[in-house]
């Protein structure tokens, strides 16, 4: 069972920034597209940003600009560089691993943008 765990998360200013960081327990980078998502509280969670091993990314357009999704693929790392945070950001940002009707979920991390 592959486990994913996100750090990185916090409170923060409108306007400031944070990175967002998933470790996985193994290399399924080869396979696997990996996300990262976000639910605020009574929405659905939603994409924000995901990428393959061969470097194609999708963003959602609130992300667009301003986060920036990475792969680290020697550490089984993905990332997720947040800048010109609003307050419309704050969510639970999950890690999201699928391939092939498989999926994989990290526990969340908060992300709060207040001032």
């Amino acid at each position: 069972q592959v486990q994913l765990v996100e750090s990185g998360g916090g409170l923060v200013q409108p306007g400031g920034s944070l990175r967002l960081s998933c470790v996985a327990s193994e290399n399924i980078f080869t396979q696997y597209r990996m996300g990262w998502y976000r639910q605020a509280p009574g929405k659905q969670r939603e994409l924000v940003a995901s990428i393959r091993i061969s470097g194609s990314t999708n963003y959602a357009t609130f992300a667009k600009a301003r986060f920036t999704i990475s792969l680290d693929n020697a550490n089984n790392a993905v990332y997720l560089q947040m800048n010109d945070l609003k307050v419309d950001d704050t969510a639970v940002y999950y890690c999201g691993a699928d391939y092939d009707h498989k999926e994989y979920w990290g526990q969340g991390t908060q992300v709060t943008v207040s001032s």
